[in-house]
């Protein structure tokens, strides 16, 4: 039987998403009126964010605990903090985006654009520490920032998902 930690990792990440997919949910149907215009895209690509971060995490439970039967409680931290970071990192992307930092296909659809833009969120808030990397680098490009010690590689350090044999 899996440890009291996989199930009460599981239960919380399992409450993110519902909360998550329904705040979606009710922002894409209208049922949020205090939110128009771009406020109302900032924030759902907030959320689109967050479910990126929470499907990346529940991935991470099934993987160490069942497929690789490696759980271990050291990343407890890693699986609370992660979907927090990334809907953090889901509103960053729309600033990068939408300042033209990032670009993507030119389209006169706005629909189509705001799709890329919520797809975007989703990756950023999936992959944190690829996005932080191109964050960092576009950082450097344009203003001559220099690259943190978090993001330079490092052959030891790990993620759940990546943790070495």
């Amino acid at each position: 039987m899996a440890p009291f930690s996989v199930w009460a990792v599981s239960i919380v990440l399992i409450t993110e998403l519902l909360v998550v997919t329904g705040i979606l949910a009710a922002i894409a149907f209208d049922h949020v009126t205090c939110l128009t215009g771009e406020l109302k895209v900032v924030v759902l690509c907030i959320f689109f964010g967050g479910l990126g971060g929470v499907t990346y995490c529940m991935r991470g439970v099934y993987l160490n605990a069942c497929a690789r039967n490696r759980w271990d409680i050291s990343w407890l931290p890693w699986y609370f903090l992660r979907p927090i970071v990334s809907l953090i990192l889901g509103g960053i992307s729309y600033l990068f985006v939408t300042s033209g930092l990032l670009l993507f296909g030119a389209t006169q659809d706005q629909t189509g654009s705001q799709l890329g833009i919520f797809a975007f969120s989703y990756i950023a808030g999936l992959n944190v520490d690829r996005f932080l990397a191109k964050v960092e680098d576009v950082g450097s490009t344009m203003w001559g920032v220099e690259p943190s010690r978090q993001s330079k590689p490092n052959t030891n350090a790990t993620t759940p998902l990546q943790q070495k044999d």
